[in-house]
């Protein structure tokens, strides 16, 4: 990457000598300057008719030769408070300077070298608003984007456009939930859809979503402490093959470590079962629990049958060829199968994908609808933690299948786009929600109003889901790529400083010898950030990468200093059991990282 032709100059520029000689001409000029208003100023408010020259060294040297008369008290008082006036202009416009100081972190001098206003257009607040109204949103929006900070250089703030992807790399307790997620689900104009494996994002945001439209949270794994009041039919979402194939597939990457290593074959050939039985339960209109039924009986051909007797032949015969294997080999790829739906056998988890009917086989909770939820203006929180009886299969499945559902809305709509886009923020996707195919679907649902941010704690966790090249092209699909500290993953910092680039740094020496004193002034290129100095971004900073800008940095904005920040602290009391702790450590956080910045700026001083 070519360097920036930024310059500056570097230490040790400035000697003592130059320091002295700085100083004595300073002193030297406000004696000449004071004396001078005095002798004028004096001789006008004394009356005197006296006629001074306009030259203040020839004034000086006549008022100390005798040749000027001195105009009494008045030049005294004069010659006092200039000086005066002075020193304090000087107080103020140190403290003024302090005060900015007291903001700064030590990494803030990087920021001059980076993206400047003209080099992040497309992220002003302007830029987005056009963006909006250019996609037929109407109406005064407050944030016409996706939150994403304030220009260190600069103090403006930044925000992604509503066509705009994004993906977050933070590390654990940078902030990334309270700068970044509630921020942005708080700005959304239409339906939300969020993943998480902590309620703390349900918590500080239920309220203020509840004021636009219905918020239901999936929480089979009771994290939140929701009740299941609803209920969400995964095999709604079978509608054929290769929608049955898709939900195997989520069950798999769902439920094995990430980085497990797989079999060629029963892994494959548990997947293609899975798929069978899931078309099969859903053409016969079985609850999804009878999926696991029929694998705990490798002899059941009842699900063949199904499939013959609907006109889906060929996958009739592949479940009819599994269950004819050899019994050991039949075994092994049952058994994975089994694996792969192991959720399904925890009572907590099944209540959430299951109908409860009462004696006349009614069921008075209400079933989720993914394509009703995605014409709203409603949230979905889905939660799930990794471990036993995780239900990362079905948060995965549910997301899936609501951002399908708002894609096949967007083709009936002007431009093949959501005229209100709907908003994914994968909070914790590498943990709760590993959907395969997101790198390769990643750009495109930019173009159809549905609007995803991606946040991992690590490149290395991503890469882990995806693979390096998956996570590649998931980096390379994202319009808005934000770090935010708390990494120590050495080659993905070293590309990032890359990224970042250089500038030339100007560096005066000086030398003496033979009663003689050299100057040298030369170019030296540095890296903006070095690998070290990304690893330690302090609190309140991050780095944007935006698709055709300069790479920026910015200050991060935690919902405590946004426009709602008193609803969310009220929906915080409303539903988090430790509610007044929770705000009070959020306060004590923000406060914490402001006495960070303050102390880099003091030890920079």
């Amino acid at each position: 990457m070519s360097a920036t032709t930024n310059r500056r100059n570097g230490p040790g520029g400035m000697g003592a000598e130059t320091v002295l000689m700085s100083v004595a001409v300073g002193l030297i000029i406000t004696g000449l300057g004071s004396l001078y208003a005095a002798m004028y100023l004096g001789h006008r408010l004394a009356g005197d008719d006296v006629t001074l020259p306009s030259d203040p060294f020839a004034l000086t040297f006549g008022v100390l030769g005798g040749d000027l008369p001195w105009p009494g008290v008045f030049g005294w008082v004069i010659l006092a408070a200039v000086p005066l006036v002075l020193l304090t202009l000087g107080v103020v416009v140190l403290s003024w300077y302090m005060k900015g100081t007291r903001k700064r972190s030590r990494v803030d001098p990087a920021a001059v070298h980076l993206g400047r206003a003209r080099d992040v257009e497309s992220l002003r607040t302007e830029a987005a608003r056009a963006t909006a109204r250019r996609l037929g949103m109407h109406g005064d929006l407050e944030v016409p984007g996706v939150p994403i900070g304030r220009m260190v250089n600069g103090g403006f703030p930044l925000c992604g456009s509503w066509e705009d992807m994004h993906l977050d790399i933070w590390g654990p307790r940078t902030g990334k939930t309270t700068s970044r997620a509630i921020p942005a689900i708080l700005a959304a104009p239409g339906a939300v859809l969020v993943t998480s494996n902590k309620r703390d994002v349900v918590d500080a945001t239920r309220n203020p979503r509840e004021k636009s439209g219905p918020v239901f949270v999936f929480d089979p794994q009771n994290i939140a402490g929701e009740q299941a009041w609803w209920w969400w039919n995964p095999l709604s979402y079978v509608t054929d093959e290769v929608r049955a194939a898709r939900l195997a597939g989520h069950f798999v990457a769902g439920s094995r470590e990430a980085g497990a290593k797989t079999d060629a074959y029963f892994d494959n050939a548990a997947k293609d079962l899975l798929a069978g039985l899931l078309l099969a339960a859903a053409l016969d209109k079985r609850p999804i629990t009878d999926v696991y039924l029929w694998l705990t009986r490798p002899t059941e051909t009842e699900p063949a049958t199904i499939l013959r007797r609907h006109g889906f032949t060929l996958q009739a015969a592949l479940v009819q060829s599994t269950i004819d294997l050899p019994d050991k080999q039949r075994a092994g790829v049952y058994g994975s199968a089994q694996q792969f739906v192991s959720c399904l056998t925890n009572r907590q988890v099944a209540a959430w994908v299951n109908p409860t009917p009462d004696r006349d086989g009614r069921d008075e909770r209400r079933q989720f609808n993914p394509a009703d939820f995605v014409r709203g203006q409603g949230t979905l929180y889905s939660l799930s933690k990794e471990g036993e009886g995780t239900a990362g299969p079905l948060v995965t499945a549910l997301t899936v299948a609501v951002v399908e559902a708002a894609e096949e809305l967007a083709t009936t709509c002007a431009g093949g786009r959501l005229a209100t886009p709907l908003l994914g923020v994968l909070d914790e996707a590498a943990n709760v929600c590993r959907w395969k195919e997101l790198p390769n679907l990643y750009s495109h649902y930019g173009s159809r109003g549905i609007v995803l941010m991606t946040i991992l704690q690590s490149w290395s966790q991503g890469a882990v889901v995806w693979g390096k090249e998956g996570m590649a092209k998931l980096w390379s699909a994202s319009n808005v790529k934000v770090y935010g500290g708390g990494v120590s993953e050495v080659d993905f910092l070293e590309n990032l400083s890359r990224l970042l680039g250089n500038y030339e740094r100007v560096v005066t020496s000086s030398s003496s010898g033979r009663g003689r004193r050299t100057t040298s002034r030369q170019l030296q290129r540095e890296r903006i950030l070095e690998v070290d100095d990304l690893a330690a971004l302090p609190k309140g900073r991050a780095i944007v990468l935006s698709s055709g800008n300069r790479p920026a940095m910015i200050e991060t904005q935690p919902w405590m200093t946004g426009p709602h920040s008193e609803e969310v602290k009220a929906s915080v009391l409303a539903h988090d059991p430790q509610g007044r702790v929770t705000i009070d450590v959020a306060a004590v956080e923000l406060a914490a990282v402001r006495s960070s910045l303050a102390t880099h700026a003091g030890a920079d001083a």
